[in-house]
């Protein structure tokens, strides 16, 4: 039986370079164009990372047995995720087909062109840095007094902490406080810098099947915005290093560097945090990512503020 995967692992192809980021805050486990997970007798088969499976000649395929051993749940983040823990009961469904386009104005899914054009104002990406390295995550701006919510494994390293506007102005934040066990972290940035707080979602109204975008800084790539549907709520996983808790399941794409980042409906509004994702064998996204509530995200965040 495979092992646990500690981590996103190493790129199974060609690393993918971001122009935006410096080399010590390249995303954890990118890749373009992956190597496929199946066997080769030729001189060219395909060498895979250190999570993934070792050549192994005409094997055959072991899919069927892997496709539960080998899922697990792993934080997001660029270059400060690890495991996030095993989906509960090793039973989560597979993807949800995307949602191709949402529905008319004022209908649940809202108009997503107009919702992205008004949620990318108040998204950010965060860089950390700290003894020659660095993370990269996504954070957007919950009130008018600079407050940014992202995860906590974003920051958990310290360090040197900026935010990126839609503009690409570059801003000091201050950690005001993290909570590991929601993996929820706030920042604080001087107000008048031209981010748009973000509305948030009422409790209890997202539904399965809704149309949301997931938006923020996969492989460092700002303002990036991925559409799904929430394909399932109150998902218990793993998030963070606490106990199990309920969590919005999305098809939307997620990868490397959108932690933090919010998953919104077609108004533009917040539902959910950015923080996991399922992964087979070490792979990228394969359409089950996982938010925050934005109910529970909301709460801790006001605490800590607070306690700030």
């Amino acid at each position: 039986m495979p092992s646990t995967i500690p981590g996103l692992g190493e790129p199974r192809g060609p690393r993918f370079v971001s122009p935006a980021l410096a080399p010590d805050e390249q995303p954890t486990g990118s890749t373009a164009a992956p190597a496929p997970p199946v066997a080769s007798t030729g001189p060219d088969r395909p060498r895979y990372g250190s999570d993934g499976p070792a050549d192994r000649g005409a094997e055959p395929p072991r899919w069927p047995r892997l496709l539960l051993a080998g899922l697990t749940v792993v934080a997001v983040s660029a270059g400060a995720g690890g495991v996030a823990g095993h989906v509960a009961g090793g039973d989560a469904p597979p993807a949800t087909p995307d949602a191709a386009a949402a529905g008319p104005p004022g209908s649940a899914g809202g108009d997503l062109v107009a919702a992205a054009d008004r949620v990318l104002a108040g998204v950010v990406s965060v860089r950390v840095s700290t003894g020659g390295r660095g993370a990269s995550g996504s954070g957007f701006l919950i009130d008018d007094r600079g407050h940014v919510v992202t995860n906590n494994h974003v920051v958990a390293g310290g360090g040197t902490v900026q935010v990126v506007g839609r503009d690409g102005r570059r801003l000091t934040a201050r950690l005001v406080g993290r909570d590991p066990d929601t993996d929820i972290a706030v920042l604080r940035v001087d107000p008048g810098n031209g981010l748009r707080p973000l509305p948030l979602a009422s409790a209890g109204q997202t539904q399965v099947g809704e149309p949301v975008l997931a938006v923020g800084s996969p492989l460092g790539l700002s303002g990036t915005v991925t559409a799904g549907i929430v394909s399932a709520l109150d998902r218990p996983v793993r998030l963070g290093g606490g106990a199990r808790q309920p969590a919005v399941q999305t098809d939307a794409s997620i990868n490397p560097g959108n932690s933090g980042g919010p998953l919104v409906n077609g108004r533009g509004e917040v539902v959910g945090v950015n923080t996991a994702i399922a992964t087979l064998e070490g792979s990228g996204n394969i359409g089950i990512g996982f938010a925050i509530p934005v109910e529970r995200a909301a709460q801790v965040a006001q605490g800590l503020i607070a306690r700030g």
